[in-house]
């Protein structure tokens, strides 16, 4: 059995007030075309489809229409919702879609969604258990189960595995198990675009994970492992932010034979608009030879290292590079923070004298003559 491991789709963000639909648009395409190459009989998405609880129009229409791309290709999708989305909302009109195989995990309601599927290993080795966890707070379940000590995120995942369905008492360990979960699991790497709990509050030992053969995993924008090959976070199919600049994003497809063995492949995803940083001084980034191989719609984040500031510099450089996001200094100023004190002797300085020295603790340097004649000009025309 073949099956495609998504997550994060994020779908309505916006990152610097820039918003990410056209290039969401153009990578769920993407992932379409590598479906059809691939061939796989299910879909898994681990959670924050959305970016918000209430997504815009365009997010659900995007949604919407990736559905139905999945539908009319006669594919098992397995989708739960992330701490981004709206549990209940994310679920509706989960029954009438269920019988199109779309599976929406319902919010947690003291047991998990559970759906077995059959390969060719099946008379071997049992069928496929696809177990959905939607995100979950200790809270979450310890309204179910008040009785259980729950004091973390930890127990508390293991509490909600431990009662996986009314009519099942425990998760066989001698099947071949998949469990589709939302969850930060201690050893992840995480970026600054995702959300973090200070102190750690919020980690799951991985040992909760024992009785699955592949965990599916989202929250973390990142592709990557935890603790084994099976268990991993798929990533986000795009990047969110800076911090995440120098990741390759991908889809993974994950193989499951007989128990214990699991293939896992990650197929890259190449972006419409890429999220990239340049650096150099105003007139390196502005040089036409620096940019004119590259792709000028990227988003941008330029880092200019000028020692002085470049007036008006972020829309003379968007005439260049359109979707330019952000703009900041690497110079002696902003390497160094140095602490500012009011000095003893203030009363035997002149004014000039001290804007300098106001300058130069401020800016780390000293002032060119030019500025200092106009200082100097403005002084003289205030005392006037």
């Amino acid at each position: 059995m073949k099956l495609v491991h998504l997550s994060d789709l994020h779908l309505g963000k916006r990152v610097n007030e820039f918003s990410m639909i056209e290039n969401q648009e153009f990578i769920l395409k993407k992932i379409i075309n590598i479906i059809d190459e691939v061939k796989p009989d299910g879909v898994i998405i681990a959670g924050d489809v959305y970016d918000k609880s209430v997504p815009s129009e365009d997010a659900v229409r995007l949604w919407d229409d990736f559905l139905n791309m999945l539908a009319i290709r006669h594919l098992q999708v397995y989708a739960i919702s992330g701490n981004h989305d709206s549990a209940v909302r994310f679920a509706e009109h989960s029954r009438i879609v269920d019988g199109a195989g779309i599976h929406l995990s319902p919010a947690y309601k003291g047991h998990l969604s559970h759906y077995t599927f059959s390969d060719e290993y099946s008379d071997k080795c049992g069928d496929v258990n696809i177990y959905m966890l939607p995100f979950i707070k200790p809270a979450n379940v310890r309204s179910f189960y008040p009785d259980e000590e729950i004091t973390d995120y930890t127990s508390a995942v293991r509490v909600a595995l431990a009662h996986p369905g009314a009519d099942e008492e425990h998760i066989d360990s001698k099947s071949r198990n998949i469990l589709v979960a939302h969850q930060f699991v201690t050893g992840a790497e995480r970026c600054e675009s995702e959300e973090i709990t200070i102190g750690g509050l919020d980690n799951v030992d991985t040992s909760v994970f024992d009785d699955f053969d592949y965990v599916a995993l989202g929250h973390i924008h990142g592709p990557q492992k935890v603790s084994r090959e099976t268990i991993r976070y798929s990533g986000t199919p795009l990047k969110y932010s800076f911090s995440e600049k120098d990741h390759h994003k991908s889809v993974t497809v994950i193989t499951i034979r007989e128990k214990d063995n699991v293939e896992i492949e990650k197929i890259p995803l190449e972006a419409k608009r890429d999220l990239r940083q340049i650096k150099g001084t105003y007139e390196e980034l502005s040089d036409k030879k620096n940019y004119e191989n590259t792709n000028r719609e990227d988003y941008i984040h330029a880092v200019l290292t000028d020692e002085e500031d470049v007036p008006d510099a972020i829309s003379k450089l968007r005439i260049i590079y359109p979707n330019l996001m952000k703009l900041t200094y690497d110079n002696k100023r902003t390497r160094e923070n140095r602490i500012i004190e009011g000095g003893a002797d203030v009363d035997r300085k002149s004014p000039i004298e001290l804007f300098e020295e106001f300058y130069e603790k401020q800016n780390n340097q000293e002032m060119s003559d030019e500025q200092k004649e106009l200082v100097t000009s403005l002084i003289d025309s205030i005392w006037d």
